[in-house]
């Protein structure tokens, strides 16, 4: 069984922003942990309050907005950067 840290969360959104996984694979990770996988113990409500939303986030009226992204970031004791540069 997987253990979800903090850190694997704010990874999987990482990878989202960064446009190296999409929605639906996001979604199905988030729906996965939630049925199957362990969350750390010294953060499990943070976790659970993260993943059950994240798990929801294909249905059109609760997608993810970057605003929510940022909070759930910070919730799991990360913060969000922006960085632009030229294409």
């Amino acid at each position: 069984m997987e253990l979800i840290t903090t850190q694997s969360v704010a990874e999987k959104l990482t990878a989202y922003l960064r446009h190296e996984l999409d929605l639906p694979s996001l979604v199905d990770w988030a729906e996965l942990a939630m049925l199957e996988a362990e969350f750390e113990p010294r953060h499990h409500d943070e976790i659970r309050d993260v993943v059950s939303r994240l798990g929801l986030a294909d249905v059109k009226s609760f997608a993810l907005t970057w605003d929510e992204i940022e909070r759930f970031l910070a919730q799991l004791g990360y913060a969000a950067r922006v960085e632009v540069v030229s294409a």
